[in-house]
């Protein structure tokens, strides 16, 4: 059995989008090369997040997306979360830069920059 974005294993259910797609990925790759089921879960798990954690010191970004507001890692290519409104859109950022050294950028409707903020 392959999953997919919208069909995946009950414990992949409470990771990031992001870190669930990677682990989706990788999950469908080990069942290609015949593990079990129940392996090929806990491994991808254990890896995307791996990999989700090397990415930890990534900059986020509080982008305009159609007409609401995302937060995005730098240099990603898909956002983390869409929001109805900029402020939410920071509120959520705030909680996931805060116990990080994390940069957070504020962009503008436009795109420009409107101004940066850490954590600390």
């Amino acid at each position: 059995m392959s999953w997919t974005k919208e069909d995946y294993p009950e414990s992949m259910k409470n990771l990031t989008p992001e870190t669930r797609n990677k682990a989706i990925e990788i999950a469908n790759a080990l069942l290609d090369d015949d593990y079990a089921e129940g392996r090929a879960i806990a491994i991808a798990i254990s890896q995307a997040e791996k990999m989700n954690d090397s990415s930890e010191d990534l900059p986020y970004h509080i982008v305009p997306h159609n007409d609401e507001w995302a937060i995005k890692r730098e240099n990603a290519t898909r956002v983390t979360e869409v929001f109805s409104t900029k402020e939410k859109a920071m509120n959520k950022a705030r909680d996931l830069i805060k116990d990080k050294n994390v940069q957070l950028t504020i962009h503008r409707r436009d795109g420009t920059f409107e101004r940066v903020q850490y954590a600390n």
